[in-house]
């Protein structure tokens, strides 16, 4: 590891970041002490993960209103903790969030990074970013933006994560010569707004000594990750209307989207359209879109089918008053058809079967 020692090489970083620093909600302003709510930094660090700075910003001030610390997050309901998460994406953090409060609400916060990293949904980064931010303990938190800022300073060939535990060690001095707090949070800046994809190499403090610069090769390092290959699909996302309730999955506890409530869906290959003057049932429809996950994208096409009379729904499935519906914690896609139940729609060219959608969505008879 032929790599100059960290502390030298990354001194400009600390006077950069005094300059240009964003003013976040999360940030304190004493950058030599412990965080004053260590709280506070949990919350960003989980709400960060995967999500841009900007968008994360007004909830974070949301939840901290709502949910002030670990006690009252820890005493709130699923269904209130994924409602203040709702439009965030992958739930899953918020549960881990109410997981961890709930230890420290009980237990108060771990003493060392090998407790922290024990907190639901604690990896590695996140517990050595806490660690660094809230508590000013040296441990050395890599996250995206770190690697790529790193693998360009020293000249990493192929992929820096497999270079992870070099990179702890060489970066470890350096928290403690440059403080943890600052440092690491100047690293994740640097790599937020300078050393990007494409890097703005004329504004970079490191630049005079940064290898891949010099080599004339930020371009490409690190080299670019291949993307898994992504599953296509075409849905009917149905909205079923019955004596004023609308039907809906209930939350389960575990999976992409547990904790969230979801309208039925069904494949269109499957439930083949049907003329709609076979359709005895009132039915709406709105142009449809395209949602697209992390592996996957849907192809939907929105409906509403009022019933004269509740059926008996299947397992998992419950009718709710319409006028909760506002109330309920539901992804992005979900959302998009709750809000279109308040517009126009059109009767629709095409739709399915709506006796073959209700037979599905029918608990089985006895």
């Amino acid at each position: 590891m032929p790599w100059p020692a960290s502390p030298e090489l990354l001194t400009p970083l600390a006077p950069w970041f005094e300059r240009v620093r964003r003013d976040l909600p999360w940030r304190a302003a004493d950058l030599e002490a412990p965080h004053p709510d260590p709280y506070a930094v949990l919350v960003s660090e989980l709400m960060l993960q995967q999500t841009q700075v900007a968008t994360v910003v007004p909830y974070f001030t949301r939840w901290l209103d709502e949910f002030p610390d670990p006690r009252a997050l820890a005493n709130a309901e699923d269904d209130a903790v994924h409602k203040a998460w709702e439009g965030l994406g992958y739930y899953r953090r918020a549960r881990f969030l109410k997981a961890t409060a709930t230890s420290v609400a009980a237990e108060g916060w771990p003493a060392d990074l090998a407790g922290l990293a024990k907190l639901p949904g604690l990896g590695p980064y996140t517990a050595a970013a806490v660690g660094a931010i809230a508590f000013q303990w040296p441990t050395p938190a890599l996250d995206g933006n770190a690697f790529r800022v790193l693998a360009r300073l020293l000249l990493i060939d192929g992929d820096p994560k497999d270079r992870a535990a070099d990179l702890r060690f060489w970066l470890a001095p350096a928290l403690g010569a440059l403080g943890p707090s600052r440092l690491t949070q100047a690293l994740m800046e640097l790599g937020a707004t300078v050393c990007r994809p494409s890097p703005a190499c004329e504004r970079c403090p490191l630049a005079g000594h940064c290898a891949a610069k010099l080599a004339g090769r930020t371009g490409e390092i690190p080299p670019v990750a291949k993307r898994a290959k992504s599953t296509s699909s075409a849905l009917w996302l149905v909205a079923f209307e019955a004596e004023g309730h609308v039907l809906l999955h209930a939350p389960t506890p575990k999976g992409l989207l547990a904790g969230l409530w979801r309208w039925p869906t069904f494949l269109a290959t499957v439930h083949l359209p049907q003329a709609t003057a076979q359709n005895p049932q009132p039915t709406r429809a709105w142009p449809g879109w395209t949602q697209v996950y992390t592996h996957r994208r849907e192809a939907l096409s929105p409906l509403h089918i009022v019933l004269a009379d509740r059926f008996t729904p299947a397992a998992g499935l419950r009718w709710v008053a319409r006028g909760e519906l506002q109330g309920l914690p539901l992804g992005k896609r979900d959302q998009r058809l709750r809000d279109l139940l308040d517009r126009p729609g059109q009767g629709p060219l095409e739709a399915p079967d709506p006796a073959a959608l209700i037979k599905a969505c029918a608990a089985p008879s006895v």
